[in-house]
């Protein structure tokens, strides 16, 4: 059990920064609710769903780019012993680069945006819950900050 006052000393588990955790942790609701648009698009044919979902993904690759900008930062810091951070890093490069890939097609037109929309919303959602989970789950093993 991980006692609630961190030993500094060689052994000693750190967790994310509260920052980072942050945008972590946000980027999480905002891929599930481009989903869900994307799901009620594709059940009801309401343009206002696309356009919703478009805005959604927006917010999830701005909060996905700041959480890709901190394990950057985590994987230059850190020890390199373990293979946790470049995992997480590039569990977030991918989605970022799907939630990208799924932008361009939710700028197509309405019709034309499904059923590949969907599809990548679902593989990002999948890779930002897996990214998040590694993120917040990994305790970090390093010296005194």
């Amino acid at each position: 059990m991980i006692s609630a006052v961190a030993r500094r000393s060689s052994t000693a588990l750190y967790p994310l920064h509260p920052l980072h955790a942050f945008v972590l942790s946000g980027m999480v609701p905002l891929f599930i609710g481009v989903l869900l648009s994307d799901y009620a698009y594709w059940s009801s044919y309401v343009p206002q769903w696309k356009n919703f979902a478009s805005w959604l993904l927006i917010g999830a690759l701005l909060f996905n780019g700041l959480a890709l900008l901190g394990s950057i930062i985590s994987l230059v810091r850190r020890d390199k012993r373990t293979g946790k951070p470049l995992i997480y890093f590039v569990l977030l490069l991918i989605t970022f680069v799907l939630g990208v890939i799924n932008s361009f097609i939710h700028a197509k037109d309405v019709w034309a945006s499904m059923p590949s929309g969907l599809v990548l919303s679902i593989i990002t959602v999948i890779l930002a819950c897996a990214a998040t989970w590694i993120g917040l789950a990994s305790w970090h093993n390093g010296g005194a900050r």
